[in-house]
């Protein structure tokens, strides 16, 4: 879709709010930024319009949360999202509402929603490692889970960024900032099986040379291709909750806490900025009714 057939849908857009909604110009102008972020984030997944599905949609919230916008104003874009999806069905241009079970977050403290041990070993249980991509995937979860990175972080990781010897990774994160982050041993023995029994059997792209974790194809993974992997996993390993890759972010922060990590280190190796946005995950640790605190990552368990 070009430019000039998004401002024709955008400009419909605002005077469906206007006139038949009866929202102000400041809202109609709001929801219409809102469209253009989406439709940014799309672009950049080769993605049509009349192609997104709710997957995707929950991927574009996802990275809203990834780039630290507020629960409010994430509900604020959804809202404009959703109205614009109303309207484009309205109009005849998508037959189906993608954005009909779209989730607007809850305001004031959201606690995240997290895993336990035994349903990430569960999901990685029913990875089939006869598939070409079975070996690729058990690494993308215990890397997502041994050093909760950041679905951008994942997709970016690049092989010479690995010091599998030294046992941890520099992680570029928000701002192209780097960290090191610790990576267990678990870890690095799926990627190194994947990169001997997979990766080094692939012809690479070029450009992607460095690239850790590469599609079919040999270019690397999209942040679509991530959340449909986990999603997958936890459908099949019936886990009836909403799983996404932050998932295992918020797990692995999660698990930390309740073996008695110090926050500040959480918070470097999560690489949040603040350390009010790790004390978070204080609130679980203190409702969560547990049988046996973890005293290390479960996965650092020698």
């Amino acid at each position: 879709m070009d430019s000039n057939e998004l401002d024709r849908l955008i400009n419909g857009f605002k005077a469906y709010l206007k006139l038949e909604r009866g929202l102000s110009d400041n809202t109609s102008v709001g929801y219409s930024n809102d469209v253009r972020k989406l439709y940014d984030f799309i672009e950049s997944e080769n993605i049509e319009l009349k192609q997104v599905t709710l997957e995707m949609l929950h991927s574009f919230v996802a990275q809203l949360h990834d780039l630290g916008i507020s629960p409010r104003s994430q509900a604020r874009i959804i809202s404009g999202i959703k109205s614009f999806f109303k309207y484009l069905k309205l109009e005849g241009y998508v037959e189906e509402d993608p954005s009909v079970m779209l989730e607007t977050p809850l305001l004031g403290t959201h606690l995240p929603e997290i895993l336990s041990v035994e349903e990430i070993d569960a999901m990685i249980d029913c990875i089939d490692l006869s598939k070409p991509d079975g070996q690729r995937n058990r690494a993308i979860i215990e890397t997502l889970y041994g050093c909760g990175l950041r679905v951008s972080e994942l997709i970016n990781l690049e092989i010479s960024k690995l010091y599998l010897d030294e046992g941890y990774v520099v992680i570029r994160g928000k701002g192209s900032k780097e960290r090191l982050v610790p990576i267990s041993d678990v870890a690095q023995e799926q990627i190194l099986l994947y990169i001997n029994e997979q990766r080094s059997m692939q012809t690479i792209k070029r450009g992607d040379d460095n690239i850790l974790f590469l599609n079919k194809r040999g270019g690397r993974l999209s942040r679509v291709m991530i959340f449909y992997i986990i999603k997958r996993l936890a459908e099949l390993a019936g886990i009836r909750r909403q799983v996404s890759p932050h998932t295992l972010r918020h797990s692995f922060a999660t698990h930390l806490l309740e073996g008695g990590a110090n926050l500040r280190a959480i918070q470097q190796m999560l690489g949040h900025e603040s350390i009010s946005t790790t004390e978070i995950y204080i609130h679980i640790d203190r409702t969560r009714l547990r049988e046996e605190i973890l005293t290390h990552h479960p996965r650092n368990r020698k």
